[in-house]
């Protein structure tokens, strides 16, 4: 009896320390209301910031990286982009685009 006790009390303290829930994750207000109003969540930016990054958005969609601009060109010619596939973009750019051929 004795040998099955002391296992029996090792294995309710395991599980008391284990299941134990703190209460200090419920002492935070996000608890109750985890959700803000919009007011509150659009404080910390500014109107102005958000227009400049709006606009650097838009600078940097209109001058891209030549490798991207490789890229999406590749990705528009399926022989392309499959080469790329095993090969990488800037091989299959180099070998279906590289030179261009004139008479």
């Amino acid at each position: 009896m004795r040998a099955l006790t002391i296992p029996m009390l090792l294995a309710v303290l395991l599980v008391a320390a284990t299941c134990y829930e703190s209460h200090e994750s419920m002492e935070s207000h996000e608890y109750l209301n985890p959700f803000i109003n919009r007011r509150r969540a659009n404080d910390f930016i500014q109107a102005g910031s958000r227009l400049e990054a709006i606009s650097q958005e838009r600078i940097r969609e209109r001058h891209k990286a030549p490798q991207e601009r490789q890229r999406e060109i590749c990705e528009d010619y399926y022989p392309c982009e499959l080469y790329a596939f095993r090969h990488g973009y800037a091989a299959a750019y180099r070998h279906y685009f590289g030179r261009r051929r004139t008479k």
